[in-house]
């Protein structure tokens, strides 16, 4: 753990809302939730957030200091993947220790699986189920007994190697993603304090019919539920009816035997889908598949790129003047959905966005993007300032 950093932080945090008496831009939407810590967890900062910050004091630029500093002060999933097994497994028993002592739940983000991302921007992972296995039981042991959310292996199931041409005919590949997400599932979810989500994707990719057999065969009955809109741009409201066509597709295939396209998708009217529910689906939601969602970059919902401009836009990436959103919590409102989390570390990159030019720089920015994962000073100056809500008063 970077104590360093964390005090640093920490100091930085204290010095600009005294000095801006704006205390309350700290304040993370957190609440108590049965059976488990009271509070979200906040990780250490990515150092060059920090640096970020002391820049803009140095500059004068306090309010965007301020703005900077409340966004990595909120709590957000702490990213695991690559790392070796005795790596993973001290590294996530450090951070669910410092949770319990802070009584807070944490969120990892388990991203390792072999083939992870079709090998593009986040390419990388294990290199064989045997490795993966392996992987996920180092991450099992670390996390113990202590409570934890997990979000495992974000476009898992929306991005199949038979998606994006990775597979051979036989869909050996395919099966074996199918096999180590559900080895995943098997080994953390009976966890005393654990709860694992499966990948989905985002309401404007997979249709409800096309994601929930995948869910199923993914394991998501044994789970805890799902999760959508990782690193995504979908607003809450978009993300919650999603979620809730899910949740109830996945029931009446299970509960039910029905077929999952007979099942409203997102894009059928909601009055319509909403009478299907309630003419198909009478699990009561103790007993139905949960779902949490990530509002960490999607305050002003997704970009519109200019019409015609380039010939693969991958409005997924970097997109300009993006702002944060809803703080994360664990109460809801809605008997399905567990939290609204952070997932996507706000202000690290989504990689080299090229959209359909030969590059270097992104066409839409002027510069060369960062890798994925690395700090990204302008987009996280554009997530802070654009927060909806905002993170400080008056705007």
């Amino acid at each position: 753990m970077r104590r360093p950093l964390r005090r640093a932080a920490a100091t930085a945090a204290a010095t600009l809302a005294l000095l801006l008496a704006a205390p309350q831009a700290f304040a993370a939407e957190q609440s108590a939730d049965a059976g488990h810590s009271a509070k979200l967890y906040t990780p250490d900062p990515n150092p060059d957030a920090v640096r970020q910050i002391a820049g803009l004091v140095k500059a004068g630029q306090y309010r965007d200091a301020v703005r900077v500093t409340a966004m990595i002060a909120t709590p957000q999933a702490v990213w695991f993947g690559d790392q070796s097994p005795a790596e993973v497994e001290r590294l996530a028993r450090d951070v669910v220790r410092d949770a319990d002592r802070r009584d807070a739940l944490p969120t990892f983000a388990l991203y390792n699986i072999p083939g992870r991302d079709c090998s593009n921007y986040s390419a990388g992972g294990a290199a064989t189920t045997a490795e993966y296995q392996a992987w996920i039981d180092a991450v099992a042991r670390g996390i113990g007994s202590r409570d934890a959310m997990v979000v495992l292996e974000p476009d898992a199931l929306a991005l199949l190697p038979a998606d994006c041409g990775q597979d051979d005919a036989q869909g050996t590949k395919t099966a074996a993603r199918y096999t180590e997400v559900n080895y995943a599932v098997d080994r953390l979810e009976p966890l005393r304090g654990t709860r694992v989500y499966l990948d989905t994707g985002h309401p404007g990719w997979h249709s409800v019919n096309s994601i929930v057999p995948r869910l199923i065969k993914g394991g998501v009955e044994q789970a805890a539920g799902f999760y959508t809109n990782a690193s995504n741009y979908f607003t809450d409201d978009a993300n919650s009816w999603y979620g809730k066509l899910i949740s109830s597709c996945i029931a009446y295939v299970e509960k039910s035997s029905g077929d999952a396209a007979d099942c409203p998708n997102q894009q059928t009217p909601r009055a319509e889908a909403q009478t299907w529910i309630d003419a198909h689906v009478r699990v009561p939601a103790s007993r139905m598949a949960h779902f949490v969602t990530d509002s960490s970059r999607n305050g002003r919902g997704p970009w519109t790129p200019p019409a015609g401009k380039y010939t693969d836009a991958q409005d997924w990436c970097n997109p300009p003047d993006r702002g944060l959103g809803a703080r994360p919590t664990l109460r809801t409102g809605d008997p399905l959905q567990d939290a609204r989390l952070w997932i996507k570390t706000p202000g690290e990159s989504d990689g080299l966005c090229l959209r359909g030019t030969e590059g270097p720089e992104d066409p839409e920015r002027g510069t060369v993007d960062p890798k994925a994962g690395d700090w990204f000073p302008q987009q996280a100056l554009e997530l802070a300032r654009y927060a909806k809500p905002p993170l400080l008063p008056g705007k």
